[in-house]
C-alpha cells in the first residue's frame, strides 16, 4: 500500500503551525494591507464568475495540499477580492482599514472564544459592558443595557422583538395567538431590515405602516400621527416607531424630537436606527443632527461604518434597566447558565441574545478607541464631513455633474450627464437615457479596477451615483480622481 501524503500542517505540530501562520500573515500584510490600501493598486481585479471559479480552484478533494499550494491560495483569495480598505472604494457605508481595529480582530479570531459567559470570556464580557456604557453615555443615558449584534439589521430586529415582548410578554410562551393585530411605523426611506424583521418575527410586512418622507428624505411627524390614528381606527394596535438617523441613500436624519413627542402621546416604543449616523454623536460640531436621541427606547449603532471599526461591529443600546433583554430572550439553559457558579452569574450575557455562540465584537472598537481617544474619533468624523463638503463644491463647479440635493451627511448624490445629453433636459427620452449612464460607468470602473461607487434610482428619478465619504485615509486628491475618472469613463457616451 502506498504511503499517504503528509499533511501540510500536521495537527499537534506547533512549529509547523507557527511557520504557516507567519507566512500567511506576511501575505496578508503585503496583499490586503499594503496593496489593498494603496491608490497605485486596483480596488478590484474583476473576473467573470466562470473565469474566477477556475482561477480559485474551489473544489474540495480527498487529498490535502502542500504548504506552498495553500500559501498561494491565500494570496489568490486576497488578490481577487474587493479591497474595501482602498481609498477609492466608495461603494458601501463602510470603508477603510483601521490598524488598531484589525489588531483587535486578529486577536479575537486567534483566541476563538464565545461571548456568552464570563467563564470562558472574562476579559471580553467586562470589555463589552464598558464599551456599551460609553456608547450609551454618548446617546445621553446614564444607565441601560445593550449587546453587540451581528449587524444593524439584527439590531433593528431585536428592537422590534423587545418592543413587542414589553407590551405583550405572554407572546413568549403563547406565540402569535396571544397578540392582537400589531402595527409598526417607519418612513419610506428606512432600511429594508424593518420589513425583513416584520416578516421574520411573524408580524407580517402588511403591518409595517409606511410614513411619508419629505423631499430631503426625512420622516414627516404629522403623517406619522395620521398613520397611527388610522391604524387604531382599523383595529390595529400600534406598538413601535422606527426613526432613521442616516438613511441609506440620501443620508437623512429623521426629526427625533417631534417623533418622540408623537410616541409619547401614544405610548409607543421609539427605536432609532442610527446604524449609519450614530457615530456623529462623537462630534461636538455635528451631533445636533441626532438631537432628541436620548428620548429613544433603543438605538442601533454600527461603529463598523463611519468609525471604521471593521466588520462586524453593531451595537443595540437600550434605555431599559429591567433586564428586558434576558427576560425576552433567555431560556435558562442549565448546562451553560448554571446559577450555582463560583462567580457572579449576572455577568453571563448569553441569555440576552437569540444566538448561542456569539463572536467577540467589542475588542476591535475598544482597541481603536484606546488608540484614538474621544478626540481622535471626533477628528475622524469631522474630517469626513469636511471632505464631503469639498466633493459637493467640486461637483457644483464641474460641467456635466448635477447634485441631487445638498447633503446634510456623508452621502453625496449626483448625476453624471454625458456631453451628448447636456442641454436636453425635458426631452421625451432624457430620463430613460440618463438612467443608463450610471450602470454603464459602474461596469467600466469595476472592470478597470479604478474605483467603486454605488448607484440607484430613487423617488422616480433616474439612476444617480451615491458616493460615501467615510474612509479615514481619503484625501482631496482621491475625490478629484473620482470626478476625473467619471469624466474619462463617460467621454464617449
Amino acid at each position: 500500500m502506498a504511503e499517504s501524503k503528509p499533511l501540510p500542517c500536521a495537527d499537534g505540530d506547533p512549529m509547523a503551525v507557527e511557520a504557516l501562520l507567519r507566512d500567511v500573515f506576511a501575505i496578508v500584510v503585503d496583499e490586503a494591507i499594503r496593496k489593498g490600501t494603496s491608490v497605485s493598486e486596483k480596488v478590484c481585479e474583476w473576473k467573470e464568475p466562470g473565469e474566477l471559479k477556475q482561477l480559485l480552484d474551489l473544489e474540495l478533494r480527498g487529498q490535502g495540499e502542500s504548504r506552498e499550494q495553500l500559501l498561494e491560495r491565500c494570496r489568490t483569495v486576497i488578490r481577487y477580492s474587493v479591497k474595501t480598505g482602498h481609498p477609492r472604494f466608495f461603494n458601501q457605508l463602510f470603508s477603510g482599514l483601521d490598524p488598531h481595529s484589525l489588531a483587535g480582530r486578529i486577536i479575537t479570531e486567534s483566541i476563538n472564544t464565545s461571548q456568552y459567559t464570563y467563564e470562558i470570556a472574562p476579559v471580553f464580557v467586562l470589555m463589552e459592558e464598558e464599551v456599551l456604557d460609553k456608547l450609551r453615555a454618548l446617546v445621553g443615558w446614564t444607565s441601560g443595557d445593550g449587546v453587540f449584534c451581528p449587524g444593524g439589521s439584527i439590531s433593528n430586529m431585536y428592537a422590534v422583538n423587545l418592543a413587542r415582548y414589553q407590551r405583550y410578554p405572554e407572546c413568549k410562551q403563547r406565540g402569535l395567538r396571544a397578540l392582537p393585530p400589531l402595527a409598526l411605523f417607519t418612513s419610506a426611506e428606512c432600511h429594508y431590515s424593518i420589513s425583513k424583521g416584520a416578516a421574520f418575527l411573524g408580524l407580517g410586512t402588511d403591518n409595517v405602516r409606511t410614513v411619508k418622507a419629505d423631499d430631503r428624505g426625512k420622516m414627516i411627524p404629522e403623517d406619522l400621527e395620521r398613520q397611527i390614528l388610522l391604524a387604531k381606527a382599523e383595529g390595529a394596535v400600534p406598538f413601535l416607531v422606527n426613526a432613521t438617523c442616516g438613511t441609506t441613500v440620501l443620508g437623512a436624519f429623521d426629526p427625533l424630537e417631534a417623533i418622540a413627542d408623537v410616541c409619547q402621546r401614544h405610548g409607543l416604543w421609539l427605536h432609532v436606527d442610527a446604524a449609519w449616523g450614530g457615530s456623529v454623536l462623537l462630534s461636538r460640531t455635528h451631533r445636533h443632527l441626532l438631537e432628541g436621541i436620548h428620548r429613544a427606547d433603543s438605538v442601533a449603532w454600527n461603529p463598523h461604518k463611519l468609525l471604521g471599526a471593521g466588520l462586524q461591529c453593531s451595537a443595540l443600546l437600550l434605555r431599559d434597566t429591567s433586564n428586558l433583554l434576558k427576560r425576552c430572550h433567555g431560556s435558562q439553559a442549565s448546562y451553560l447558565f448554571q446559577q450555582d457558579k463560583f462567580y457572579d452569574v449576572a455577568l453571563d450575557t448569553g441569555d440576552k441574545v437569540v444566538q448561542c455562540g456569539r463572536r467577540v465584537d467589542c475588542l476591535k472598537l475598544w482597541l481603536m478607541w484606546k488608540a484614538q481617544g474621544d478626540q481622535g474619533l471626533e477628528l475622524r468624523v469631522d474630517r469626513a464631513f469636511t471632505l464631503a463638503r469639498y466633493l459637493v463644491e467640486e461637483v457644483k463647479k464641474r460641467e456635466g455633474f448635477e447634485l441631487i440635493m445638498e447633503p446634510e451627511f456623508l452621502n453625496v448624490c449626483f448625476w453624471f450627464v454625458p456631453l451628448s445629453l447636456r442641454g436636453q433636459q425635458g426631452s421625451p427620452d432624457y430620463d430613460q437615457r440618463l438612467a443608463k449612464v450610471a450602470p454603464i460607468l459602474k461596469e467600466r470602473m469595476v472592470k478597470a479596477g479604478s474605483m467603486m461607487i454605488g448607484y440607484q434610482p430613487h423617488g422616480g428619478q433616474a439612476n444617480f451615483f451615491r458616493v460615501i465619504v467615510a474612509n479615514p485615509a481619503l484625501t482631496r486628491a482621491d475625490l478629484d480622481f473620482l470626478l476625473d475618472e467619471l469624466q474619462r469613463l463617460g467621454s464617449d457616451l
